[in-house]
């Protein structure tokens, strides 16, 4: 799996940590392992002009995937998932650290970003939120390889509750 980090937010961040999160999501959902996935970390201001450009929304937003060539996890019937350009994964540190400190379960701004960065992921995989049933599939698949992956890196504590828009 091939799979940049691009940090142009000015913040630090744990870019392992979202690389390894991307990695274990992508391995979890079957997608090819010579597929390609790009992870932009920025500032609010660039996310608040990506978020007016694509989404005509003001404001800065947590996370917004851009789909490539729209791969979707295989069929259980299918033995050898279809390989290929996922496409881009915009993460927002400042939008984090907010949610972070708001969510029920309060969180710091990695963890947050771990698991937007999941939830880019399942979005580039074609899952949505928009209705109640999509939004209760798409969350619980979010839940289950967050806690996964932090339960296989030893990571203590209450996983983050979703706060993602």
């Amino acid at each position: 799996m091939s799979i940049d980090v691009n940090n142009e937010s000015g913040t630090e961040v744990d870019e392992q940590a979202i690389l390894d999160i991307a990695r274990y999501a992508l391995a979890r959902m079957r997608i090819h392992p010579l597929s390609e996935l790009s992870v932009i970390v920025v500032d609010a201001d660039a996310m608040e002009q990506l978020h007016i450009q694509w989404m005509d929304l003001p404001g800065p937003t947590d996370v917004m995937s851009f789909p490539m060539d729209e791969l979707r996890p295989p069929s259980k019937d299918e033995e050898e998932p279809p390989q290929g350009l996922l496409g881009d994964i915009v993460l927002c540190p400042e939008v984090a650290t907010r949610q972070g400190a708001e969510a029920p379960t309060q969180h710091s701004m990695d963890e947050e970003l771990q698991l937007l960065t999941v939830h880019g992921v399942l979005h580039l995989l074609g899952y949505d939120h928009e209705e109640p049933d999509e939004k209760a599939e798409m969350f619980g698949l979010q839940a289950a390889i967050v806690d996964d992956w932090r339960a296989e890196k030893g990571l203590t504590g209450p996983s983050p509750a979703p706060t993602v828009s």
